[in-house]
């Protein structure tokens, strides 16, 4: 198997959350993954992004839309998507939406819906 080969198909919308180290990467990362469930795009790989491989920048390439999901306001995600050369067409930050990071994985239903509704409401401008 190649290793810079990706079995990912393209889609028109690809979704990028941070999924990092804390309850907001967290929740950016379940978000992306009710995001996908419900259709709105295809939860996608940042860290292929990150590490330049290449079926996943070609793949972005010819996206739609993409979305970037920062859990805080470092914004690795978007950051991630910016090193690679992408800018987020929608752009959203657990943070800003009122939720406190702290460094554990206690998340609720309601802090999900919360970015999911962001997103969406984004995606409608």
């Amino acid at each position: 198997m190649n290793k810079d080969k990706c079995l990912c198909k393209p889609t028109e919308v690809l979704i990028f959350p941070c999924s990092g180290g804390s309850n907001v990467g967290q929740i950016a990362n379940e978000a992306a993954k009710e995001l996908t469930n419900v259709g709105y795009g295809k939860m996608y790989c940042l860290a292929g992004i990150g590490g330049h491989v290449s079926g996943l920048i070609e793949s972005t390439k010819v996206a739609k839309k993409l979305i970037a999901i920062d859990g805080c306001p470092v914004q690795c995600a978007k950051k991630t998507l910016e090193h690679g050369g992408f800018k987020p067409d929608v752009h959203v930050v657990v943070t800003d939406l009122n939720i406190l990071k702290r460094l554990d994985f206690d998340i609720k239903d309601d802090e999900i819906k919360k970015v999911i509704d962001e997103v969406s409401k984004k995606l409608r401008k």
